[in-house]
């Protein structure tokens, strides 16, 4: 009987605490062996003798029993609120599909209870339905933290939220997502989700309009949201589509330009985005423009080193200027490498600790005076110089480009202009250098400087083949940028050739067999001796030509040229105008020998080319691969003896080979290069080359070697001479721009006396990284040659247009391709301007000219 009465009054029990957990009991006995009733009307007290769990497998029990905060020898009155207390919490940890406590035993006044639980399952794999491959590895990324964690509302809604989130900041606003789950047949406890992806179409922006704007129009407001722009078909830069993370970075661009015009106290009041179709939405601004503001009157204080009348020249505002604390930011402290704000003034004269702080004195109608008060600091000297981060290269070929030298007071612009030396060498990552004051000392004045580099691949080899003109040619080169000779009979050193030391080493060679071979070798050292920045360079080559076999003079066919050469160069860095002009003078040696060759103006004999030339140069590109600012100018002067003056030859009846034996004549070039950023990482790049053959006699007439030959992809190739110099112009086949007039095709274009080509590219980067450099141009060139200066006309010019691509990969070095379009006939050459893809190797490498 008492144990049915038990039996009955805890039901009651396990009812009432289940009102409060809906459908679920609270605990029910598992024995009925003891004859203790529990009233409900008349609770008990009991002690808990213990407390076990049941059914969890991958959950710890004792953090369960913890969660529950139930403990061994605590009082518990029963029944009562405590059951339904310890359902509720562990509920609140989403772990569980369902939990119970059981009261297993009851002796006298101590209660056993049992906590029963069924865990929700874990997530062994996810499955991304509705997406090509290459998108569900990138979403796979982003949720590869989910497996293995337990199925329930959070991990669903968290699952949804990051697939959705990872579209709509590629424009798909309208994405779906629908999840289902079934059981993983390999593990019972663990499920599968099936996530179907439906990522509809990318939603466009169809109106932007603007609400309470007086002083700005609508279509200046349009510019300041470079990335929120109308499906116009004039929209041609600036995303179409709605991004909401690009939407909010225009919005505070849209109120820095407001405030930038003097309008400081603009504001965004709202903002709504709207539904137009399916796939468009409209935009809706709601703006607070305000007064705008002026510049009153600018006092300075704290200032010893410099006068308030310096300071207010370098500051660059005068009263009456709209008020603008992006421009005052800037001239304080933002002026970048130019170093024209105050900041750098201080920091180039040593006041490492400089600081300045505008102060609104006084704001009356629309005029804002101002304080600005100066902390100078002492001046510092740099105490020690310390290089890391290069694992091959010498500390010496680091530290003798640096401007920055112990003992001598800090500078902000030497910091710079070191770490754009350190990226002119070519072998660290530019982007990555770092310069970093440390162990600050005020109390000596002192400072330490830490150069932070980065080792990039500088390596090149050129291995290509091709087929033209009936015969097949290999090339095979050999780049070493970090060569060190002073181990070349180290073996410990080989890695694979000795490195370290910043020479130079290239050897190439090119050959369709005895048809045609050319194999040169260059050696450079920029610090001969190692004290200087001295210049070295050595060079040597020889080429042979041939159709026909050398032995076979019989042969109709035949012919043969050998042009063999060597040549020395020495240069020196200049101090003026500035540090980044450099002067070299070279001095080369070329044989020639022609047996039946036609394509000079003479066919058989032996000529000579002695010539010196000088090259003035001045570099300032920012960086070596993709420069965005500066310029690279140089001005070259080539000369050979004037043989003519006083060898006595007659001129009038001398043969071709005569006159030529001793190759006279002088040259000049003038190539420069100007980068600007125009905006974001858009960069313009304008290009002026020109040229200039002369002669000092008109009886020996201009020199048939040292021409200009223009056209075409600039490389050099099978048909190359060195005795000519080879200008690319794309849209045109090779050497096929030739004078208006003359009869010349491309193949017999011996060149000519005078050059011009002009280009403008527009260049963006799609990949900047160590590892490899990715650009996309469009381009537009004009060029022409002439004979004469009676024929010279710089405004007639051949033009064309095209786009193209330069992938920077360092084993390989910088290749390029394009396809250009000309828009100019060629006389006699009908194809020479029909549209041409142009592919180049190691152009444009430190700025080079192509």
């Amino acid at each position: 009987m008492n144990k049915f009465l038990f039996a009955i009054l805890f039901s009651i029990i396990s009812v009432a605490a289940m009102a409060q957990v809906p459908s679920r009991p609270t605990y029910t006995p598992s024995s009925t062996s003891d004859t203790v009733i529990l009233n409900y009307n008349n609770p008990k007290e009991y002690i808990i003798g213990g407390i076990t769990v049941t059914g969890t497998t991958h959950l710890d029990k004792d953090i369960l029993i913890q969660i529950s905060k139930l403990n061994k020898g605590d009082r518990i009155v029963l029944p009562g609120e405590a059951n339904s207390n310890v359902i509720k919490d562990l509920y609140a940890q989403q772990l569980f599909d369902d939990v119970q406590l059981n009261v297993t035993r009851i002796s006298l006044d101590t209660v056993f209870l049992e906590i029963q639980v069924s865990e929700h399952p874990r997530l062994s794999r996810l499955r991304l339905l509705g997406i090509k491959k290459g998108q569900a590895e990138d979403i796979q990324k982003k949720l590869n933290d989910k497996t293995g964690k337990i199925v329930n509302e959070n991990l669903l809604n968290t699952t949804t939220t990051i697939i959705k989130r990872h579209y709509q900041e590629k424009g798909y606003l309208n994405t779906e997502v629908l999840i289902k789950q079934r059981p993983d047949p390999s593990d019972t406890n663990s499920v599968i989700l099936d996530v179907n992806i439906d990522k509809k179409k990318k939603v466009l922006i169809h109106k932007v309009t603007f609400e309470g704007n007086k002083d700005f129009s609508k279509g200046k407001l349009k510019k300041f949201l470079s990335k929120t722009r109308e499906r116009k078909f004039y929209n041609i830069f600036g995303s179409k589509k709605f991004k909401d993370a690009k939407y909010k970075e225009d919005k505070e661009n849209l109120i820095a330009k407001m405030q930038e015009k003097g309008y400081r106290d603009a504001t965004i009041l709202s903002d709504t985005v709207t539904k137009h179709s399916d796939n468009t939405v409209d935009v809706k601004i709601k703006l607070y423009e305000g007064p705008k503001y002026y510049f009153g009157n600018i006092t300075w204080s704290g200032n010893a080193r410099y006068s308030d009348e310096v300071l207010s020249r370098v500051l660059r505002i005068e009263k009456g200027d709209v008020f603008s604390e992006e421009v005052l930011n800037k001239r304080l402290s933002g002026g970048g490498p130019s170093g024209d704000d105050l900041s750098s003034l201080y920091l180039n004269d040593g006041y490492l600790t400089f600081n300045s702080d505008p102060v609104q004195t006084r704001l009356y109608n629309d005029t804002i005076d101002l304080d600005i008060r100066i902390f100078e600091g002492p001046q510092y000297t740099i105490n020690r110089i310390t290089v890391r981060g290069n694992d091959v290269t010498n500390d010496k070929v680091i530290r003798r480009e640096l401007q920055t030298i112990p003992g001598q007071k800090f500078n902000k612009q030497l910091l710079i202009e070191s770490t754009r030396i350190i990226g002119q060498l070519g072998n660290f990552d530019d982007t990555k250098t770092e310069p970093r004051p440390e162990n600050i000392n005020p109390t000596d004045g002192t400072v330490d400087i830490l150069y932070n580099v980065v080792e990039k691949p500088s390596d090149q080899v050129e291995l290509s083949g091709g087929f033209g003109a009936g015969q097949l040619v290999g090339t095979l080169g050999l780049t070493f940028n970090n060569f060190a000779l002073r181990n070349l009979f180290n073996l410990k050193a080989y890695k694979p050739l000795p490195k370290g030391d910043g020479q130079k080493l290239s050897i190439r060679g090119q050959s369709s067999g005895r048809i045609y071979q050319n194999f040169s070798f260059t050696f450079s050292e920029p610090w001969l001796g190692g004290k200087k920045p001295i210049y070295f360079a050595l060079t040597g080559y020889t080429q042979l030509s041939s159709t026909g076999q050398y032995y076979a003079k019989d042969n109709p066919n035949y012919n043969f040229l050998r042009i063999n050469g060597v040549g020395i160069t020495l240069g020196k860095r200049l101090k003026w105008p500035d540090n980044r002009f450099q002067l070299n003078y070279s001095l080369n040696f070329d044989h020639y020998f022609l047996d039946n060759y036609s394509g000079f103006l003479f066919s058989n004999g032996t000529a000579y080319n002695i010539k010196l030339t000088q090259d003035l140069s001045r570099n300032s590109l920012d960086a070596p691969i993709y420069p965005t600012s500066g310029s690279n100018i140089k001005f070259t002067i080539q000369a050979t003896p004037p043989y003519s003056l006083f060898n006595n030859t007659n001129y009038s009846v001398a043969t071709p080979a005569e006159r030529y034996k001793f190759v006279e004549y002088y040259k000049f070039k003038f190539d420069a290069q100007w980068f600007t950023k125009l905006t974001g990482k858009l960069v313009l790049m304008s290009q002026i080359r020109t040229g200039f053959l002369g002669m000092y006699n008109s009886k020996v007439g201009p020199s048939p070697f040292e021409r200009f030959k223009l056209g075409g992809d600039g490389m050099q190739n099978f048909q190359f001479l060195q005795g000519s110099e080879i200008i690319g112009m794309r849209g045109y086949t090779n050497f096929s721009i030739v004078p208006l007039g003359s009869n010349y095709t491309a193949n017999s274009n011996p060149g000519s006396t005078i050059y011009n080509k002009f280009t403008m590219e527009l260049r963006h980067p799609v990949i900047a990284s160590q590892s490899a450099t990715i650009f996309l141009l469009a381009f537009v060139e004009g060029g022409n040659t002439w004979n004469n200066f009676s024929q010279y006309n710089p405004f007639n010019i051949r033009r064309s247009a095209g786009i193209g691509t330069r992938i920077f990969l360092p084993i390989f070095g910088l290749l390029g391709l394009d396809y250009g379009y000309g828009f100019d006939a060629i006389p006699g050459q009908p194809s020479a301007n029909k549209g041409q893809f142009a592919f180049s190797i190691s152009q444009s490498l430190s700025g080079g000219f192509n």
